[in-house]
């Protein structure tokens, strides 16, 4: 089960079509949904975790804890809506497109996609396109 969970006054919109849209990411990749959960938080929060977990002083928009066990994914993954929140201002996109890109970064990793050559970078970048495109809103009929 995909949750949403909050350590900053910020609240998703939309959190059931955001819960079924990664369902879908994930059964997509030929994978199995188990337990992940989201935690939306600021920049100190996420920066605690960078320094004391991989021993980082850097400033992230994501963070991910991968606990799956073979096909089934779980884990924890930690958002700075700061700086999603700065990175959509500085790749001139909105929020909510930069909030997709990140919320599906997390899950592309736990379905094995890397991003630490510019080769494998390259590759969840498309990939990212690629699921960013499933989500949609359904239009009431007329």
């Amino acid at each position: 089960m995909i949750s949403f969970n909050y350590e900053t006054p910020f609240r998703l919109k939309q959190v059931k079509l955001h819960r079924a849209w990664l369902s879908k990411v994930i059964v997509s990749e030929n994978k199995k949904e188990g337990d992940i959960n989201y935690i939306f938080c600021a920049d100190d929060y996420l920066l605690e975790i960078n320094k004391s977990y991989l021993s980082h002083d850097t400033l992230t928009d994501i963070i991910s804890f991968d606990y799956s066990v073979g096909n089934e994914l779980h884990g924890d993954i930690y958002i700075s809506i700061d700086r999603v929140r700065e990175n959509a201002q500085d790749f001139k996109v909105s929020f909510d497109e930069e909030l997709k890109r990140v919320l599906v970064h997390g899950v592309l990793h736990y379905c094995g996609y890397k991003d630490k050559s510019k080769k494998d970078e390259s590759l969840m970048r498309l990939k990212e396109d690629e699921k960013i495109k499933m989500f949609h809103v359904e239009q009431p009929l007329k």
